[in-house]
């Protein structure tokens, strides 16, 4: 079973799944350009698990424990010694074979190579490695820590060795459920949160009901911890646009076509909580401001 994993790019999700990967006990290289990233990342780190802290949920030693596994890098070729390693760059395609080219330089051709996109052809993506075999989708939905789910894809050529061996890892190493999707832009979770966000979006900008008012419907309505459009605030609405302007060329079907009211926003800067303000406003640790 893997002990040490990569994980590239320490955005987000990059930071969500290093924690969840070093609080069941692996050791993770967290990799990212710049060492002010890496500080950014680790500051937001320790926020996450003093939040916790205060809560209760962990100890000062748990805290310490989790972050002592967690190890910064600022080159690819740290990951050498990793088993498994987890791509979380944008969701830019070249950027995303560029990794896949350089790592086959780096890594041994058995250690697994793992993206998580939400709306690129993976088949595509492992095309650019001499491994396509190796390569394979692991979506996380973020929090990743919190979240039981991962969304497992294989391309064309995932080899069936590849995919076992993610599947017990999700499953056995992570304790999460691990769900087989076949390969298709959003897969399962991002195609169904990104129409409801839109459609909460559609919702807004007919004057049927206000930003708070949609979010308690639904939130409360439904049980969601947060409702679209706080969601869409926390997953970055620049992220959201992205995902519906691919599935929307993916697709051509016009369910996928963005709201303007989102182009306004991520065109002013408004991204959600990355920024301060998207449909609500943050303070600095990411908290909703009344």
């Amino acid at each position: 079973m893997f002990r040490v994993v990569g994980v590239i790019g320490a955005g987000t999700m990059g930071q969500s799944i290093a924690e969840m990967l070093a609080v069941k006990g692996l050791d993770v290289h967290l990799v990212e350009k710049t060492q002010d990233k890496l500080q950014q990342a680790r500051d937001m780190l320790e926020l996450s698990l003093d939040r916790q802290l205060e809560r209760w949920a962990i100890t000062t030693a748990e805290k310490k424990l989790t972050l002592s596994r967690i190890h910064m890098e600022a080159s690819l070729h740290d990951l050498a010694k990793c088993d498994l390693v987890i791509e979380t760059i944008s969701e830019e395609l070249e950027s995303k074979k560029e990794v896949m080219r350089q790592l086959d330089a780096i890594l041994t051709p058995e250690a697994i190579v793992a993206s998580n996109t939400s709306t690129l052809s993976l088949t595509e993506l492992a095309g650019a490695s001499k491994y396509p075999g190796r390569v394979i989708g692991m979506h996380f939905v973020y929090p990743a820590f919190r979240i039981d789910v991962v969304e497992i894809i294989r391309g064309l050529q995932t080899s069936d060795e590849t995919f076992a061996k993610t599947k017990s890892f999700v499953e056995d190493a992570l304790t999460k459920k691990g769900v087989m999707v076949y390969e298709s832009p959003g897969y399962v979770t991002t195609r169904l949160i990104c129409l409801l966000i839109n459609e909460a979006l559609h919702l807004l900008a007919e004057g049927v009901a206000s930003p708070e008012d949609i979010d308690d419907a639904m939130s409360m309505g439904y049980s969601f911890e947060h409702g679209p459009l706080e969601m869409a605030d926390r997953f970055g609405l620049d992220s959201v646009l992205a995902a519906l302007e691919r599935m929307f060329r993916e697709y051509g079907e016009l369910k996928y076509r963005p709201s303007f009211l989102l182009k306004k926003k991520v065109r002013a800067g408004q991204l959600g909580i990355k920024t301060g303000i998207g449909f609500f406003k943050y303070d600095k640790d990411g908290e909703r401001l009344p």
